[in-house]
């Protein structure tokens, strides 16, 4: 019987799970972990490419079902938010290895879907170059993200962009992640392919090829909004992928996005029954 990493992954994830620190104690956290439950939701054959502390407790909060190849590293990456009156302040304690190509097990260089998810500028951009031909989605938050001596994260500007995003089928980042800098969402826009600007309740734009259309969010009381993001450029990934149809996908995409939201921490992670009827909502029978 084959090895885990000897099977060709439907949805290969790269990026960090972090440990978080918060006043009830470590969470889990990273885009690849909210990922991770939302692609397994799919149905689909989930690998994780990620790296942290040996024997770290906090992977076995992700879904069984998911393939985790964790390259070991002195400290798992470490966040910590802080609430003050003027905003968030981000600090990052810890960060474990950058993940590079040479990592890579060789059936997950051939996995049906890719997504690059950094939380912690860890991903090479190279993965770029092996992915040339697969479809690839790109959240670049970790990307645009700076840590000072004392572990305050600020943000900068994504060097790379210029070699990732042309190479994506699908780039999805939040307007919060251009606070610093709200000019790149234009620049953004040139280079990829496909780029979805998400403005929380307030829907957000896609741009094809550079040219705007907007797209609205369903309505739901929000309890916690975290890894929301996450569940709908996963969503959004694979049903675009396996519909061929961005409009379909974005209605899939915002409505386990809304979903999400009523829920707490990973409580928020569609559930199968979910993906069924946001898929079953937009087929060709229902319109």
């Amino acid at each position: 019987m084959p090895n885990a990493t000897e099977i060709v992954p439907d949805y290969l994830l790269i990026g960090h799970i972090t440990h978080d620190v918060t006043p009830y104690g470590p969470q889990l956290g990273g885009t690849v972990s909210y990922a991770a439950h939302t692609a397994a939701a799919f149905g689909l054959n989930v690998a994780l490419l990620t790296s942290t502390a040996p024997d770290e407790p906090l992977l076995e909060r992700l879904p069984e079902s998911v393939t985790v190849l964790s390259i070991p590293a002195g400290q798992t990456t470490t966040f910590e938010n802080i609430y003050q009156p003027t905003g968030r302040v981000q600090y990052m304690y810890h960060r474990a290895r950058t993940l590079e190509v040479s990592m890579l097990p060789p059936a997950w260089r051939r996995a049906r879907m890719v997504h690059f998810a950094p939380i912690a500028y860890e991903v090479d951009p190279a993965f770029a170059d092996v992915f040339a031909q697969t479809p690839l989605c790109v959240t670049p938050q970790g990307w645009m993200r700076h840590r000072e001596p004392d572990g305050r994260i600020r943000q900068i500007t994504w060097d790379a962009a210029s070699t990732v995003l042309p190479r994506s089928d699908l780039a999805v980042l939040s307007i919060e992640d251009i606070q610093h800098d709200p000019g790149l969402e234009a620049v953004f826009a040139a280079l990829a392919p496909a780029l979805v600007m998400t403005r929380a309740e307030q829907g957000g734009t896609v741009y094809l090829h550079g040219k705007p259309h907007t797209y609205a969010a369903y309505p739901a009381e929000q309890v916690d909004p975290t890894g929301a993001g996450d569940v709908f450029a996963t969503a959004l990934h694979i049903v675009r992928t396996q519909l061929g149809d961005l409009w379909q996908a974005l209605e899939v995409a915002a409505r386990l996005a809304a979903n999400s939201v009523t829920r707490r921490g990973f409580a928020g992670a569609p559930t199968p029954d979910e993906v069924t009827e946001a898929l079953a909502a937009v087929s060709p029978s229902n319109r």
